[in-house]
């Protein structure tokens, strides 16, 4: 499912990302997108490839990672994001909801650290 509204377009500065064209109230699932799933010994290989920065932990244990379909691996990062995405590892699926009404023409963010507001610095900025 993925809401008929939404849309890619370049960034200022950060490529590509999600946006708008109707205002979306706060708690809207705007998407719910399959993933597919691969072995923890997947990853080594995987994290020589673009396909790193697009790859999610996943499993309750987090042995195992996934790849999202859908437009989930077009949200940009944002420290306070205005969405937040939810795991549901047995549909194996992910969804995205909005934590806060979005705006027509916004762009949707969200944090990748998993809560929408979670402060701690994220691999591409730990070296910064």
């Amino acid at each position: 499912m993925l809401k008929p509204y939404l849309f890619i377009e370049k960034t200022a500065d950060r490529g590509r990302g999600v946006y708008t064209r109707e205002r979306i109230p706060a708690g809207t699932v705007i998407e719910v997108s399959p993933v597919i799933v691969m072995e923890q010994k997947d990853r080594p290989m995987l994290d020589q490839t673009l396909l790193h920065d697009y790859i999610f932990e996943w499993g309750k244990n987090k042995d195992q990672c996934c790849m999202a379909l859908g437009l989930i691996p077009m949200y940009n990062h944002n420290y306070k994001s205005n969405c937040e995405y939810f795991m549901d590892f047995e549909d194996d699926s992910i969804f995205v909801k909005t934590v806060r009404v979005i705006e027509k023409g916004e762009e949707l963010t969200i944090n990748y650290n998993g809560d929408w507001n979670n402060p701690a610095r994220v691999w591409f900025e730990v070296n910064k």
